[in-house]
């Protein structure tokens, strides 16, 4: 089962973090992790109620290491691009969605949650491999960041257990370090770098590949690159057989 954790990136309430905690365990989630958060006192162990276990064993953490120790990393925004030419908040799925994107991963799980005033960033977006946003009415679309955690854990509550391991956060970095080498390799415009390895990085984190199947990857990469002109160095981070295949 995927191990889900939610993840509040700057809180600025302390009551809203403690109303976190409490409809987390509402819907079977204790795994709570503070980036930079807000002071925590006497308000949010009140708004916490009977979930002061979550608040009292929530972790506090960089948002570096939430994204290095996680299979796969969910970001939740407000604001969505409608267009392919804005890929960082696209394409973007709904919590019901997201609930079926996951059921297979057999590893952390860390959907990611903004600041009340503003969300996540751009930057702190691009750390992502799969978009969420739940559809809310034009008229007014703003939720409370409980209420929006809420929703989240509703929909994601009693998955069952995945059934195969996905490639580690670790071999999925040495396949976009890989794809990085390619793209000179190919000549392709420097200007068009940042966007192409954020795609890369987007469409395969919805793909959820197996360790087998990044190996593959780097193979047809590699071949490509000896028919490009001249046998090319494995990488030592990307000739690891694929776990538990003999």
């Amino acid at each position: 089962m995927p191990e889900i954790q939610v993840v509040l990136v700057n809180p600025l309430y302390e009551g809203n973090v403690g109303s976190v905690a409490r409809v987390m365990k509402n819907f079977g989630f204790f795994r709570l992790v503070l980036v930079d958060p807000c002071p925590l006192s006497g308000e949010a162990w009140a708004m916490a109620s009977h979930a002061r276990d979550v608040l009292e064993e929530a972790r506090y953490d960089t948002l570096e290491r939430v994204v290095e120790e996680s299979s796969l990393v969910v970001a939740t925004t407000g604001e969505v691009a409608r267009s392919v030419s804005s890929p960082i908040r696209m394409p973007y799925f709904s919590p019901r969605e997201l609930r079926s994107m996951i059921a297979g991963v057999d590893g952390t799980v860390s959907v990611l949650f903004g600041r009340e005033n503003c969300g996540l960033s751009n930057q702190e977006l691009a750390r992502a491999g799969i978009i969420c946003t739940i559809p809310t009415s034009p008229l007014y679309p703003i939720l409370n960041l409980s209420h929006a955690v809420g929703i989240v854990c509703y929909e994601l509550a009693g998955l069952e257990r995945g059934t195969y391991a996905l490639a580690s956060p670790l071999e999925l970095e040495s396949l976009y370090a890989h794809i990085d080498r390619f793209l000179d390799r190919v000549d392709h415009p420097p200007h068009k770098r940042e966007i192409t390895l954020l795609l890369a990085r987007r469409l395969l984190s919805r793909a959820m590949p197996t360790i087998r199947e990044v190996s593959t990857i780097h193979g047809l990469l590699r071949r490509t690159e000896q028919r490009l002109g001249g046998a090319i160095p494995r990488n030592d981070d990307d000739t690891s057989p694929p776990r538990g295949t003999g």
